[in-house]
C-alpha cells in the first residue's frame, strides 16, 4: 500500500500540472508543455494501476493489460478511450507531426483528462 501511496502522489502532482497546463495552453510552447505533462500523467496513471492491482494479487506488465484490468476491477470507466490513449501516446513519443500533435492535444482537453481524474478519484476512495 505504501507504493500505491507514493504513486498516487506522484500521478496527483502530474495531474494538478496537467491541468493547469491544458487550462493555460495558448501558443505552440505551451502546447507542447502540456503535451508533455500528459505523457507524464500517462506514464504514471498505468504504474499507479500496475501497484494498486499487485497489492490485490493482479499482475500486470504493460499499459495496455493494466488498462483492460483496470476496467474490469471498476478503476477505469471506458477501456475504449483508455487503448486509443496508449495509441496517442506512442505517436507523440515515436512519431510526431505538428498537426496530429494538436488533434491529440483536443483529446486530451476533452477527454483523458477527465479520465486520468476518474482514476485519481477511484483509487483515492480505496
Amino acid at each position: 500500500m505504501q507504493r500505491v501511496n507514493r504513486f498516487l502522489k506522484d500521478f496527483e502532482n502530474a495531474l494538478n500540472n496537467l491541468k493547469i497546463g491544458v487550462q493555460t495552453a495558448t501558443d505552440d510552447l505551451s502546447i507542447d508543455g502540456a503535451i508533455k505533462r500528459f505523457e507524464l500523467c500517462y506514464e504514471l496513471s498505468w504504474k499507479l494501476i500496475k501497484s494498486f492491482l499487485e497489492d490485490r494479487g493482479i499482475i500486470c506488465r504493460n499499459p495496455k493489460a493494466c488498462f483492460k484490468e483496470a476496467y474490469l476491477n471498476g478503476l477505469i470507466d471506458d477501456e475504449q478511450i483508455w487503448l486509443q490513449m496508449i495509441d496517442d501516446r506512442n505517436y507523440l513519443v515515436h512519431t510526431y507531426t505538428f498537426e496530429k500533435s494538436r488533434e491529440i492535444f483536443e483529446r486530451i482537453k476533452v477527454c483523458y483528462l477527465d479520465c486520468f481524474i476518474y482514476l485519481y478519484n477511484k483509487v483515492k476512495e480505496e
